[in-house]
């Protein structure tokens, strides 16, 4: 079997409804484990819909530009809490989460990245966690609860999340420039 049936498979059991309610229960296990597992669903789902259609990806997103400011569109409208408390009230926007988020980002992320040289890789991963440092420093001080579907602490505990996720990224940055600056040649 092929990555792409077990994209395939993911994607069919996170959609499945027992495991979607219980994965939009809590908000930090909304945010950080079921969008970036659809997002991997679409990722593993990518070459077999590059074997079918070859001069698809290649005309559209030939450099890897296009297809990573998708992705960056989608993930970032993604973490906004609106979207989040409508993707609980709002079927459509909840079907939209669930197609945005791995056939828009997953598969753009996974055509993009190997297009990017390692700066425009790097920038991105940069970007990334500049955005989740500021998420985090939102959820956790902000006076107000953002998300009407979720409690304070949840929130709070969602910041902090954002915070040790940028943590993460900035150890692989670190790591990449000190230890192996092949990354930045």
């Amino acid at each position: 079997m092929n990555q792409s049936f077990y994209g395939l498979l993911l994607f069919i059991f996170l959609v499945a409804p027992p495991v979607a309610n219980f994965m939009e229960t809590l908000m930090v296990i909304h945010m950080h484990m079921q969008m970036p597992m659809l997002v991997i669903a679409g990722m593993l789902m990518v070459p077999f819909f590059q074997k079918r259609f070859p001069n698809f990806f290649n005309k559209w997103n030939s450099n890897g530009i296009p297809g990573i400011t998708l992705f960056v569109i989608i993930m970032v409208y993604w973490m906004l809490p609106r979207t989040m408390d409508e993707a609980l009230t709002s079927n459509l926007v909840k079907g939209f989460k669930f197609i945005s988020l791995p056939f828009l980002a997953g598969f753009s992320l996974r055509d993009s990245w190997k297009k990017l040289n390692p700066f425009g890789r790097n920038s991105i991963i940069i970007c990334f966690t500049l955005l989740f440092i500021g998420l985090g420093w939102l959820y956790i001080w902000s006076p107000v609860q953002l998300c009407n579907n979720y409690l304070v602490i949840e929130q709070v505990t969602l910041g902090w999340a954002f915070l040790l996720t940028a943590i993460g990224l900035i150890v692989y940055l670190g790591y990449n420039f000190f230890i192996d600056p092949s990354a930045y040649e």
